[in-house]
């Protein structure tokens, strides 16, 4: 699971990992935040010469892990652990380092409390659209979606199927057949132009409901057709966009309106503000 977490409105890469539950953080990310710094590689370069400790133990205390980069693709970046990342702090003067051991400590143990209890993650993240401006209806449609596509990954690596790359050809598999486009295309089509924008975040209630119908749809054929392997998912990923794709076609049809929207978060959060407007009294 990759995440990015927010300290002081900047973001901070992380990715879960599920072998050795616990966190790895991108390097690159955390000394930005504790430095301004514009030249993030020439400073970790020159923190390494001066810590001959922390550079003998560079590559195996800091290992490469998979996150998204700056345009949004997977790929390996040097990341820490928590009690190394630590450890790095102390070499980087900051008077943000307190507060960020502080972060650091809080978001660690948030993920532990999530695996105890998963209900904690579903309302932290119900909270977090909220805040954001979403309507309830479009958050309950979200979170079922997220619920959709877990059950869906679940079930492609039990099926030998390879997490990150994999994973991507297959979505964008559902995605063409559901909707004609694959994720990146319909990024463009809606006009996402930052790498970090989900474009799930951006879709309307039905263009959710559309991508849970293929993704549901293509979990219960890999199960009955005991689909094994990238090229048998692929299929089972193809007919399962297509069920979905051939449902979009028919409502389009009979109601004359078209599910995929140019409409993203912008336009989907002030509709719901437009709406609370018309329901306020009106001042005398």
């Amino acid at each position: 699971m990759s995440a990015i977490a927010l300290f002081e409105q900047k973001q901070v890469r992380r990715a879960w990992s599920n072998t050795e539950e616990k966190w790895y953080f991108s390097i690159d990310d955390v000394v930005e935040v504790l430095t301004g710094t514009v030249n993030v590689k020439d400073y970790v370069k020159k923190l390494r010469k001066r810590d001959a400790e922390l550079n003998a133990y560079w590559g195996t205390n800091c290992p490469l892990v998979e996150m998204p980069g700056a345009d949004g693709k997977i790929r390996p970046i040097r990341a820490a652990d928590t009690e190394q990342l630590l450890r790095l702090i102390q070499s980087i003067p900051s008077p943000k380092a307190e507060p960020f051991k502080r972060w650091l400590a809080k978001v660690g143990y948030e993920r532990l409390e999530e695996i105890e209890n998963p209900e904690l993650a579903a309302k932290r993240m119900r909270l977090i659209y909220e805040q954001k401006g979403y309507s309830e209806a479009w958050i309950e449609k979200r979170l079922r979606g997220i619920a959709v596509r877990d059950e869906l990954t679940d079930e492609w690596k039990k099926r030998g199927v390879k997490e990150q790359k994999e994973f991507a050809i297959l979505t964008a598999e559902i995605s063409k057949a559901t909707f004609g486009m694959t994720p990146a295309e319909y990024k463009d089509f809606k006009a996402l132009a930052n790498p970090q924008n989900n474009l799930r975040d951006h879709m309307t209630d039905l263009e959710l409901i559309f991508t849970m119908l293929g993704e549901a749809s293509t979990t219960e054929i890999a199960k009955k057709k005991d689909a094994q392997g990238f090229p048998q998912n692929k299929q089972a990923a193809k007919a399962g966009g297509t069920v979905a794709g051939n449902a979009r076609r028919e409502l389009e049809t009979k109601s004359g309106t078209r599910v995929a929207s140019k409409e993203n978060f912008k336009s989907l959060t002030e509709t719901k503000v437009k709406g609370l407007k018309q329901h306020l009294p009106k001042a005398d």
